[in-house]
């Protein structure tokens, strides 16, 4: 079964469930590490858990959420071997996955709809790298 983490802060807390709902009724494992509320919380503490279960193997993919997607974005690409990659329209995701071997995906939940977010997960999951030229880019990225 296919691994995958999950976690938002407060601002994408209300289509965290909607994600795990869809994951789990398409046959994914998924790990929720919070929050658990839409009290506020702060972005990190739920980035820093799923990029760190990414980068050592235990989970195949990650899904993040916040107001904007930037904040789990920017926490997540701290990690080695962790690509995150920003998704506000669905075109985006298979890009992310065939251009950039991303592992993380990272939704603006207060500028996108559910639709759109679960659309891109789609893509985003059913996406496979493409190497060749694409590969030697990807190489460069870590420091």
């Amino acid at each position: 079964m296919r691994k995958i983490a999950i976690g938002s802060d407060h601002a994408g807390f209300p289509y965290k469930q909607p994600v795990i709902d869809w994951l789990t009724t398409n046959g994914f494992e998924v790990k929720d590490f919070g929050t658990y509320s839409a009290d506020s919380a702060d972005y990190a503490d739920f980035a820093h858990p799923v990029a760190s279960g990414v980068e050592s193997g235990e989970f195949e993919k990650g899904v993040l959420l916040c107001g904007s997607g930037q904040g789990v974005c920017i926490t997540a690409n701290k990690h080695q071997g962790v690509r995150a990659a920003l998704v506000w329209d669905t075109p985006l995701a298979p890009l992310a996955r065939q251009h950039n071997d991303a592992n993380v995906i990272c939704f603006p939940v207060r500028f996108i709809e559910l639709e759109t977010a679960l659309a891109g997960l789609e893509a985003f999951l059913s996406t496979e790298f493409e190497g060749g030229r694409h590969q030697t880019r990807v190489d460069k990225i870590s420091c």
